[in-house]
């Protein structure tokens, strides 16, 4: 099963590219992570919980990072092993480029899966696969633009109130601001 997309984030390419790398960010942006170690150079560790159908399954497994173009592209494969329930494996074509908002992320995924959910028939598996590569991409883009507007308010200058400026409007309490609308 093959999916492809095309994500535009508000955020530089290389803090798009800096969250590709870190585990804390991929831990929070694949659905049903319970835990993730590792570092982009030796592969992560991984433990997933997913319900397929009426499978739910603990899937133990690693992901590793190859065909790395600095700041550019990575393919994301990831393998594991859910008991019984099968295996699940796959890998993610990642491709960075600027644009006018921040960065275009596309990518290609293509998985697999056996064992019992392997017979729960392609058209559960194959929706299952694109709401999980689907939620993957929109958690990233959320914890990146996220990361992105609290780097911009950091570094925006604060304004200094003008000793000299007067208002004259009465002031009004929080209450009153509420029920006077």
């Amino acid at each position: 099963m093959e999916l492809k997309d095309t994500r535009e984030i508000a955020a530089p390419r290389a803090a798009v590219w800096a969250a590709l790398l870190s585990a804390d960010v991929l831990k929070d942006c694949v659905p049903g992570c319970q835990e993730m170690a590792g570092s982009a150079e030796d592969g992560f560790e991984a433990t997933v919980v997913q319900k397929v159908g009426p499978v739910k399954a603990t899937f133990k497994g690693t992901v590793s990072l190859s065909d790395i173009v600095e700041g550019q592209s990575l393919t994301l494969s990831g393998e594991g092993k859910g008991g019984a329930a099968g295996f699940a494996k796959g890998e993610a074509k990642v491709q960075l480029a600027d644009s006018g908002a921040g960065t275009t992320l596309t990518y290609e995924v293509d998985a697999k899966v056996g064992g019992k959910l392997a017979q729960l028939g392609s058209r559960i598996i194959d929706s299952f696969a694109k709401k999980m590569a689907d939620d993957f991409f929109a958690r990233f883009q959320a914890a990146v633009e996220a990361e992105a507007d609290v780097s911009a308010s950091e570094e925006a200058p604060v304004e200094e109130p003008d000793a000299n400026k007067t208002d004259d409007a009465p002031k009004k309490g929080l209450l009153k601001r509420l029920f006077s609308r």
